[in-house]
Parts: C-alpha cells; sequence; structure tokens
C-alpha cells in the first residue's frame, strides 16, 4: 500500500436524518466497479462517484474538500492539485523541487490557502504552505531529526494546528502552529503516554491525526499488540489513551483514520492493509469522546482507511479503501458496501461536498440529484 511506517519498521440545519441517509443512497453517476461485488455488496443501489480526470497517475492519499467546486488533493511524487470547478478541470500546482517527496496529508482552509505534509525519514518530512492556489510554496518546517517521521496533520481553525510523528525516545511528537501553518514548534511530551512496542500511526489516509472544535483531537494507532486511539482536549499538551476494538498485533495493522462529527461522536476504521488479509473489525464507534470504543455490529467487509461523516447528520458517514466505499446511516454500528472502487481517502465540506481520491490518480466526488 505504498510506505506506511509499520512497515519500514519490521444544509443545512434541521434536515432530518431520513432526508439526509437519502440524499447519499441516491447519488447518481458513479464510475463503474473493475470488479463484481457480492451479493450482500450491492454498489448499484448505492451512493455513486463520479470520477474526475486528474491528468495523472500519482496516488492521493492528501485530500481536503472545501466545497462541492473547490478540492484540493496530495500524492506521490510531490504531486498537488487543485480544482474550482468541481472536479472539471485539475490546476497542477505542485511546490518546484518536491518530485522526490511523498505528500500524504493536505489541509485547505480555502481555494488559496492550504498545507501540505510530506512524510519519510528525517529531512523527508517537511510541511509546505501556498498563499496564492499554489502558484507558489513556502516550505514552514523541515523535519532534523533521524528518528522522527510525521504522518498526519489537522487544524483546529485557520490559526491553530498540530502535526504527529511516530514515536520518538518512546512517545508520539507533536508539532504545534499557531500562525496557520507559518511557523511550527515541538510540544513537550511531559503529557504524552508512553508508545507500545512496535506502534506507529499510519500515514494512509491524512486521517491519523483528526480534531474537532477548538481544543480536541484525537490520534490513531497501529502496528503494536493493540490498536489504540489518543485523545488530547487541549491542543495537544496532554493525552490518554484508550485501546480500540480494530485488530492490531501486526505492522500491517490496526486504527488507520478517523473522524468526529463532534466532540464526543466518532468513528475509527481500519484493519488489515494487506489485500490477501481479512480485517474481521474493521470499524469502530465512540460516544463519549474516546473514553471508550465498541466494535461496529456490522463492520465494512475489509480493510478501511478513510471516513468521514456526511455534513449535518448525526449518523451518515462513508468509509473508503482499496477495495471499495461503505455508508454507515445508523452512526457507524452497521456499514453496507455500496461501490467496488479503490480509494484511499475521503473528506466532505460543509455544503455537502464529498470527495475521495487515490491509486493512479483516482479522484471522484459525490453526486446527487
Amino acid at each position: 500500500m505504498g510506505k506506511t511506517k509499520p512497515t519500514r519498521r519490521t444544509m443545512f440545519t434541521g434536515l432530518c436524518t431520513a432526508a439526509l441517509a437519502g440524499a447519499v443512497l441516491a447519488a447518481p453517476g458513479s464510475a463503474r466497479a473493475a470488479a463484481p461485488a457480492g451479493p450482500d455488496h450491492r454498489p448499484d443501489h448505492g451512493p455513486r462517484w463520479q470520477l474526475k480526470e486528474s491528468g495523472t497517475d500519482a496516488r492521493f492519499r492528501g485530500l481536503a474538500a472545501v466545497s462541492r467546486n473547490t478540492a484540493w488533493v496530495a500524492g506521490t511524487k510531490g504531486t498537488v492539485l487543485r480544482t474550482s470547478d468541481g472536479g472539471r478541470t485539475w490546476r497542477e500546482v505542485s511546490p518546484p523541487g518536491a518530485a522526490d517527496l511523498e505528500f500524504r496529508d493536505i489541509e485547505a482552509f480555502d481555494g488559496r490557502r492550504a498545507v501540505v505534509l510530506a512524510i519519510g525519514e528525517g529531512e523527508a518530512s517537511r510541511v509546505l504552505r501556498t498563499e496564492d492556489g499554489g502558484a507558489t510554496w513556502t516550505e514552514s518546517f523541515r523535519n532534523t531529526d533521524a528518528k522522527a517521521f510525521y504522518d498526519c496533520m489537522t487544524f483546529f481553525d485557520r490559526r491553530h494546528g498540530l502535526a504527529m510523528s511516530d514515536p520518538v525516545d518512546g512517545k508520539y511528537r507533536v508539532l504545534s502552529t499557531a500562525d496557520g501553518g507559518r511557523s511550527w514548534k515541538v510540544l513537550p511530551n511531559t503529557g504524552m503516554p508512553a508508545a507500545q512496542e512496535g506502534e506507529a500511526g499510519f500515514a494512509a489516509s491524512g486521517q491519523c491525526l483528526v480534531s474537532s472544535g477548538p481544543r480536541d483531537v484525537w490520534l490513531a494507532t497501529g502496528g503494536a499488540a493493540r490498536g489504540r486511539v489518543l485523545h488530547s482536549a487541549d491542543r495537544g499538551l496532554t493525552w490518554t489513551a484508550t485501546d480500540a476494538p480494530i485488530p492490531a498485533g501486526d505492522p500491517a495493522r490496526g486504527v488507520f483514520g478517523l473522524a468526529f462529527r463532534d466532540r464526543t461522536h466518532g468513528i475509527a476504521v481500519g484493519g488489515d492493509y494487506r489485500a490477501d488479509q481479512p480485517s474481521p473489525k474493521a470499524a469502530a464507534v465512540t460516544r463519549d469522546g474516546g473514553r471508550s470504543w465498541d466494535p461496529a455490529g456490522r463492520p465494512p467487509p475489509a480493510y478501511r482507511s478513510g471516513v468521514a461523516w456526511f455534513p449535518y447528520s448525526r449518523s451518515t458517514a462513508l468509509a473508503v479503501g482499496p477495495t471499495g466505499t461503505d455508508v454507515t446511516t445508523d452512526g457507524g454500528r452497521s456499514w453496507r458496501t455500496v461501490d467496488t472502487g479503490s480509494y484511499d481517502t475521503v473528506d466532505c465540506a460543509r455544503d455537502r461536498g464529498c470527495w475521495a481520491a487515490g491509486e493512479k490518480g483516482r479522484i471522484a466526488r459525490l453526486e446527487r440529484r
């Protein structure tokens, strides 16, 4: 699945739920899946992704949905694309000299301002920022610690954000910005619990570090004996860790992606990213901000790397992975496969514009009537 760290280390207010779910489930216009679905996985009766021509074969694991019209993607070979016309055309706005970088996360404030994260050993982990739609980029952070490997970013608002690295000297390392990503500092690790042996984050979808509201942030882990979700209520200064019911115990297994619709209700997805390995418990839910997690009663049938709540819904969310897209209409307790196309990440904007991206330049928007 590309380079993820464990491997290297061995609208509207008032809409009712039924109407909202219907808007998702009736979305027309998907590209046909390459492989047929089984009897319980009926892509012809669910949401339809409309593939958009990206003009590249880069793999996109970084995605930022600004609106139905505007989105950013970031991926392999230092590639960054931006659309402002709903995906009809994509402008390549890759930073100059970035062809050797591996972008895995991008956070956008609008169609002009965005922050992108490159992953890798040592100086390969970098953060760059643009304020002019990608016409120019400024490098705002370059990792100089050979033991650090940055995975994901999140922003609480237009100024305050965090980025996380795999454990350094036994604890996860967290960067903080208070100026929209123009500058970064390493936070003290005194409030960070010890990492497990072999534990790390997965840079698979830009969703191993997510936030909700002005101060709450969650960090997803795998690769160790237990998959965990760490939570901070003070922008990364102090953390608590909770075991997740998504199986770990192997460098390829654990929690890959998180989504919170508010500071209490969240969904975790993951599994085993190897195509020949099963992922029998690929999703979990929390209703108390991550203090406890319950396995989905009917989880997705395979590994999923990305998840997003449908805007303004209390119960509808999408999960994606290399073998398909699943939808839940009961807050993550049960999932139904509705598309078998390959995607690595998914994101929804406040105007109900949902986007997905993945391998071989695949980018799609969820269409509606």
